[in-house]
């Protein structure tokens, strides 16, 4: 998967795009994650990219032509299409089927904002896709970014250790529920023991064991959630 990232500040992903499983994938050439300057395609010395809204009111608007320019070059730079991301508060909400959706592009392209958002007319021509990761503000685009990069590339093949990790992830499809509670050593700490259960060798008492404690932990927590999970019935008693 490729990943084109256009921003006013590409040295914020420099640390993130050095550590942990992204560094891997990348490493691995499972993905390809590209930065790019929009002030590269502002015009005149001072490379302007934002200015004074029309009407009146508060803050500066990014405007049109840098960024409909910059994403229409980058666009070019590779022959396969790009699905175009716009990160904005006002976008339909990021959640786990949408991060399924995204992982089947072979390309994606983040459009990072910044100010008060982007001249209407950068929506009206490039008809992105518009997404938010929460109902509240950021100072920009860039963190929103990392956050659907951090959840896309998870379901790229090959980035996880374990093909399973990412099934059996809370809210993964086919499994709309919370993940249930993990242990490992040490067996006991500090008078706290882990369930016998998971010690007992019996993979299908442990598999229904699990599939119970997530049933409560989603009943506890995310009610909500289950109105996705009719066919589920783990109302038993759970250790």
């Amino acid at each position: 998967m490729r990943v084109d990232v256009l921003t006013l500040f590409p040295e914020i992903f420099s640390g993130y795009l050095g550590q942990s499983l992204l560094k891997k994938a990348i490493d691995l050439g499972r993905v390809d994650v590209q930065l790019h300057n929009l002030r590269d395609w502002a015009q005149g010395r001072h490379q302007q990219v934002d200015d004074r809204p029309y009407g009146g009111g508060p803050g500066m608007v990014m405007m049109v032509g840098p960024v409909v320019e910059a994403v229409e070059a980058v666009q070019a730079r590779d022959p396969t299409p790009a699905h175009v991301v716009l990160l904005t508060p006002q976008g339909r909400r990021l959640d786990q089927q949408v991060v399924e959706q995204l992982s089947a592009r072979p390309r994606l392209l983040l459009l990072c904002g910044r100010y008060e958002g982007f001249d209407q007319r950068v929506i009206d021509i490039l008809q992105p896709d518009e997404i938010s990761i929460g109902d509240f503000v950021l100072n920009g685009g860039e963190v929103a970014a990392m956050v659907l990069i951090d959840a896309v590339i998870r379901l790229v093949p090959g980035v996880l250790g374990h093909a399973d990790s990412a099934v059996d992830d809370s809210f993964s499809s086919g499994n709309r529920l919370l993940e249930c509670a993990q242990y490992t050593r040490p067996r006991e700490y500090r008078g706290l023991k882990i369930p016998d259960i998971l010690v007992s060798g019996d993979h299908g008492a442990i598999a229904r064991w699990r599939a119970a404690q997530s049933y409560a932990r989603t009943r506890q927590r995310r009610s909500d959630l289950l109105d996705n999970n009719q066919g589920h019935t783990h109302d038993q008693q759970v250790d």
